[in-house]
């Protein structure tokens, strides 16, 4: 199962509605979409730990790195805004640095450009999601299923949404066995298989 899903820490990330089979689904897949996390800002450590020490060192390094990539994006986009890749990078760089806001709005730049790019779409989705807008984010895993009915993301996203956040165990189940239906071996991001994880939400109802 593919995507910048490779889950997250917020929660997408983030709940508990079903147990422990959600949670880690949450916890380990939709936390980042398709890129993993990063955040940017001072991280606090105990300097007395060279181990800690060296953690916040590369999470800086990693945060300034954000920041100038997002920078340099923008001055790009100045004088190039019809350029919908850029517009898809801006997008990315704000989702990996968890601003939701930022990144809707870079991504709703580059399709009002380009307008069927399911990954763009998709992600677009996970960020309405840690943004708190579970309605959105399932229109925009529907677009992408209008789209390319076999992309198994957005399919799987929707399914996290429907049962977390919405508390639609049926529709969450439904969405998910769509996804056999087309691939019976279809794994999810936690290493199980999308028909076991099924067959464990059927027994919660």
């Amino acid at each position: 199962m593919k995507n910048r899903d490779k889950p997250e820490n917020d929660a997408v990330k983030k709940q508990t509605l079903i147990g422990a089979v959600i949670l880690s689904l949450i916890i380990g897949f939709i936390g980042g979409t398709v890129y993993s996390s990063i955040k940017l800002g001072n991280t606090s450590v105990k300097t007395s730990n060279p181990a800690n020490v060296n953690q916040a060192n590369i999470s800086q390094d990693q945060s300034d790195e954000i920041s100038s990539k997002i920078l340099s994006l923008e001055q790009y986009l100045k004088t190039n805004s019809k350029d919908a890749k850029a517009w898809a990078q801006l997008g990315n760089m704000f989702f990996d640095s968890d601003q939701y806001t930022n990144a809707i709005d870079a991504y709703q730049k580059s399709l009002a450009i380009t307008p069927d790019q399911v990954g763009v779409i998709t992600d677009m989705g996970v960020m309405y999601r840690r943004n708190k807008q579970p309605q959105k984010a399932i229109e925009a895993f529907d677009k992408v299923i209008l789209i390319d009915p076999t992309y198994e993301t957005s399919r799987f996203n929707k399914g996290i949404v429907l049962l977390h956040d919405l508390n639609d165990i049926e529709g969450g189940i439904r969405a998910w066995e769509k996804i056999v239906e087309m691939n019976p071996v279809a794994m999810a991001p936690n290493g199980d298989s999308v028909d076991a994880l099924i067959q464990k939400m059927k027994t919660k109802k």
